[in-house]
């Protein structure tokens, strides 16, 4: 199924119906487990009543079954014949004997409870004392139950039996009796079957009509629900292929108005499409400044070329030079930041700052504006030292460019950070436009000349490069009057510090 829709009304159904099915098959279970139960109560209550009457001293012929639940038959255990039977009843399966028909002469009372005369009173009871000596008990027996007596542990069995012509199946209790005449007999007393069995069927009936109809139910209300549930999907669906067939990345999906997951979807979402809106359009505004920056270079060396082909005399090659060195250097800042967004992480290292500070100043004592060290701590941090190494050159450039007599540079370790600072004495930058001063292609001296100021793509490089490093770059005011920059980098492990290198880089700075 391809729909999630009908994979979750489908997914839901089977759930439901798997528990409905299991739950009717435990409750029919019980349910059988329980009319059993009363079904051998029933019987066994009829089976004492009956041995209850016997063991008092009842005549089989005389015993009541009327009012019983089933059918009732007594046989004397010692030949298998009927002492007594319900009125009615034909035949009869699953008892010891199948015998329904009851002799009309009662049987014969046995002599050790006939009384005869005093003489025979006077023997029996010499020999009662005679056996009593001999630690015998003729009543008893060796078997069986002492007369009006009947067993406690009744038997149940499974049978039939025709009662006016119908036949139905029984459950019957089997009680043993000794009646007070020393007869032993055997009473089977039975329960119909037919209750727990149409019980029984009546819900499997039930359960059969029942589950179906109400899977089905489930079913439909299911897909209703999930279809409802579904359609914002489908209406951001559309519109996102809209957006993709169109390129129009102004357009947003519809947001509906839960806030459920499908509403959190809709909103991030639109989210995304603002970002890549904004992406977008920042990689067009930086494709058109880049191409406005290389057009200058390029059409000033070509005008000396051409130049210099009609007349060598006239080749400005300095000047050919410096154009081509300004080519070059903005087209590595390109390339940089194109690898910056793309999402280029830092190579993994060790990076001593103070050392990089000093590598850095040393290069750059013949400027026009000397650069102070003020401060330098011995801090390490994690990235790639070339990267680390074009943020300070940026920042000192730009100092330089700013700068009225002086630039100043400290490096120090703030809590968990190292700090390095790189301020001048120049007119600063005001604080409407210190955000600004770090997007691309942005000077706030666009009257000055190109080759004085650059193409504003340094303070771009150096935040973009601090951000993949973890860290920040910053811009305010410096105690000296001018713009004062602070780059924070997490500190990292500490590593051996050169012999002589800062201390030497302070001297000759």
């Amino acid at each position: 199924m391809a729909s999630v829709r009908a994979r979750a009304a489908f997914g839901a159904t089977l759930v439901v119906a798997v528990a409905l099915v299991t739950a009717g098959i435990l409750m029919v279970a019980l349910l059988e487990r329980e009319m059993g139960h009363r079904v051998d109560l029933q019987a066994e209550a009829d089976g004492r009543d009956v041995a209850g009457q016997l063991g008092t001293g009842v005549a089989p012929e005389e015993l009541r079954l009327e009012g019983l639940r089933g059918p009732v038959q007594v046989i004397d255990r010692s030949d298998d014949t009927a002492l007594a039977v319900t009125e009615g009843l034909e035949e009869i399966w699953g008892t010891e004997s199948s015998d329904v028909v009851v002799e009309e002469e009662p049987p014969p009372v046995t002599t050790a409870a006939v009384r005869t005369d005093d003489d025979d009173d006077d023997d029996d009871d010499d020999d009662d004392e005679d056996e009593s000596d001999n630690g015998e008990d003729a009543d008893n027996g060796e078997d069986g139950l002492p007369p009006g007596e009947m067993d406690e542990e009744i038997g149940l069995i499974n049978g039939a039996a025709t009662v006016r012509g119908e036949r139905e199946e029984y459950r019957f209790a089997t009680v043993e009796v000794t009646m007070p005449s020393g007869t032993e007999a055997i009473v089977f007393a039975g329960a119909p079957l037919s209750v727990e069995q149409a019980a029984v069927d009546s819900v499997r009936t039930s359960m059969f009509a029942g589950v179906p109809a109400l899977v089905a139910v489930v079913g439909g209300v299911t897909w209703l629900t999930t279809r409802r549930a579904f359609r914002p999907v489908e209406g951001i669906r559309r519109e996102m292929a809209a957006i993709t067939h169109s390129e129009d990345l102004s357009r947003r999906v519809p947001e509906p108005e839960a806030r459920d997951e499908i509403g959190r979807l809709a909103v991030t979402t639109n989210e995304t499409l603002a970002a890549l809106e904004a992406s977008v359009e920042r990689q067009r505004r930086f494709v058109a400044d880049a191409s406005h920056e290389l057009r200058s270079p390029i059409a000033s060396l070509r005008t000396q070329l051409e130049v210099g082909e009609a007349h060598p005399e006239l080749l400005d090659l300095p000047g050919a030079v410096k154009d081509t060195v300004r080519l070059q250097a903005l087209a590595a800042d390109l390339l940089l930041l194109a690898r910056l967004d793309a999402g280029e992480r830092p190579l993994a290292g060790t990076v001593g700052l103070a050392e990089l500070v000093a590598e850095e100043l040393d290069q750059r004592v013949g400027d026009r504006h000397p650069v102070r060290l003020a401060e330098l701590g011995e801090v390490t941090v994690s990235g790639s030292a070339g990267q680390l190494a074009r943020v300070l050159g940026n920042l000192v450039d730009n100092a330089q460019r700013h700068a009225a007599s002086a630039v100043r540079v400290s490096l120090r370790a703030e809590g968990a950070d190292a700090v390095l600072e790189v301020a001048d004495d120049g007119p600063g930058v005001p604080e409407a436009d210190r955000e600004r001063i770090f997007q691309r292609f942005v000077r706030l001296d666009d009257a000055r000349g190109r080759d004085e100021g650059g193409a504003g793509l340094g303070l771009a490089i150096a935040r973009d490069v601090a951000a993949r490093h973890g860290g920040t770059l910053t811009a305010g005011a410096a105690p000296e009057g001018g713009a004062l920059f602070a780059l924070r980098l997490p500190l990292g492990t500490a590593a051996p510090r050169p012999e002589g290198g800062p201390d030497d880089v302070g001297e000759a700075a």
